[in-house]
């Protein structure tokens, strides 16, 4: 099994190594107000997996010794019967080491670090994939270095400390600090995990497709297949890279054989952040600031913007746009009917389920992906429960 990385708009290939994050020849085109352009994409030729193992472009033997990935897909009863879903799934990643599925992307990052013999990774973050890689390169024994905006809730900020990483706070958005980290990474030559900018992000969080479908034909009958698709998945989205790396851990399952079909995949973004339904609905994309309690979606360029938009189209991709109030009910009344209590970002998911439900068939095979830990943002769930801190 060969890997390497492609471009999804030209065609052109490159080696999978250090230094490697765009297409040379389409990242010539980048604006400043736009997406990246350029973008990369893992893939394989020649030879397929084993069965039962997800494809991926770093050897098993590299990976940190922390368990990432394998986490719940479960059936709330509760919400089952009172919202006359019977089929209704969560896709629970706050069980990840750090509470957040953004551990998938920095697990496949460190490993890629270990094999090079990479002593330190630089990223930007709203907070999320900054406490994810601290923790994870605790592990690994790799310094890491992140850049996070002072907005960002406390929490995440403590675990970055936590977990020994070196923080540093920008006074502005996500988008200026991923411009910061860039920088850092260009003068210094150090590793950037940057959501979208590394193509192993989105690599590393294809991983949860293969659990949904694996699961789900788990809990189907006994002459079920050993994979099966979901009717429907809903997906947090800001800077669009968990939504294509779920969509790409689909088609690959498709590729492979594994499964017959594509589920419908959902963008649910919040109103002060909707830049990728936006395009979907319009084909252009906007610079627009963003103003969302959903911090972790909250982004005013979506870094994966083209990448994300150009697999929702080709796969019939849908978006859901929720308020925050919405957002704050849906966390609410997902922690009440099931236990789950989810960041507000992962509750966008949710509350764009229920936004969407009289659209579904009652007996579709559905699922949410709840992606961060409501103990990462108490001032906001707080807000819901009408606490003041």
């Amino acid at each position: 099994m060969q890997w390497l990385y492609r471009c999804p708009a030209c065609g052109r290939t490159y080696p999978i190594e250090p230094g490697r994050y765009l297409c040379d020849h389409c990242a010539k085109e980048q604006r400043p107000d736009e997406p990246l352009r350029g973008v990369l994409e893992c893939t394989w030729e020649g030879g397929n997996p084993e069965p039962g193992s997800v494809p991926l472009p770093v050897e098993e033997r590299f990976f940190p010794p922390i368990p990432v990935g394998q986490t719940p897909l479960w059936a709330p009863e509760r919400l089952r019967a009172e919202l006359s879903m019977p089929n209704l799934w969560l896709k629970d990643d706050t069980c990840n080491p750090s509470g957040s599925y953004k551990d998938r992307a920095s697990w496949l990052v460190a490993a890629f670090a270990r094999k090079f013999g990479i002593k330190e990774i630089v990223l930007a973050s709203t907070g999320n994939a900054a406490s994810s890689m601290a923790c994870i390169g605790a592990a690994a024994g790799i310094k890491i270095k992140v850049y996070v905006p002072k907005s960002a809730p406390i929490a995440k900020r403590v675990q970055i400390l936590q977990y020994g990483a070196e923080l540093i706070e920008v006074d502005g958005t996500y988008d200026l600090a991923f411009d910061q980290s860039l920088a850092y990474s260009n003068a210094t030559g150090m590793l950037s995990r940057n959501t979208a900018y590394n193509p192993l992000t989105i690599e590393g969080k294809k991983t949860a497709s293969f659990e949904i479908a694996r699961d789900l034909a788990a809990g189907a009958s006994r002459s079920a297949p050993r994979y099966l698709a979901p009717d429907h998945v809903f997906v947090p989205t800001g800077d669009g890279v968990i939504i294509a790396g779920v969509i790409r851990g689909f088609e690959d399952l498709v590729r492979l054989g594994w499964i017959d079909k594509m589920p419908t995949i959902w963008a649910a973004q919040a109103e002060g952040s909707s830049a990728i339904a936006r395009a979907l609905a319009t084909g252009r994309f906007e610079a627009v600031p963003s103003n969302t309690i959903a911090d972790s979606i909250s982004v005013d360029i979506p870094r994966n913007g083209y990448f994300a938009l150009d697999k929702l189209r080709r796969h019939s991709g849908r978006a859901v746009v929720v308020s925050d109030a919405e957002i704050l009910e849906a966390q609410r009344y997902l922690s009440r009917a099931s236990g789950l209590f989810a960041e507000p970002s992962s509750a966008c998911a949710f509350a764009g389920f229920l936004k969407a439900r009289a659209e579904l068939d009652p007996n579709a095979q559905v699922v949410v992906m709840l992606t961060g830990s409501g103990l990462k943002d108490i001032k906001s769930a707080a807000l819901g429960v009408g606490l003041k801190i």
